[in-house]
């Protein structure tokens, strides 16, 4: 297993467990798949708490100056940013 895939199978379960998606949920996002402002769960507070999880899961640092609205428009925008972090 890649470390990329790591970073995805790890996104995905946490996106689960925050948001309460489900596995079958989660495992269906596209790189194309809508987050902020289009999964109901996904609200400003899960923002915070799925950065965190982040940080917490992938042992990243996330800072505020790394955050703006576009990491959390789509999956892949999220998956981009945690593979980045993650290679430092």
């Amino acid at each position: 297993m890649t470390e990329v895939h790591n970073v995805d199978a790890t996104l995905r379960a946490l996106l689960a467990d925050v948001l309460g998606l489900g596995a079958e949920r989660a495992a269906a996002l596209t790189e194309y798949s809508g987050l902020f402002g289009e999964l109901p769960e996904f609200d400003s507070m899960a923002v915070a708490t799925v950065l965190t999880e982040m940080e917490d899961r992938l042992g990243i640092l996330i800072d505020d100056d790394d955050v703006d609205g576009e990491i959390f428009e789509t999956y892949g925008n999220l998956l981009r940013f945690a593979e980045r972090k993650v290679q430092g």
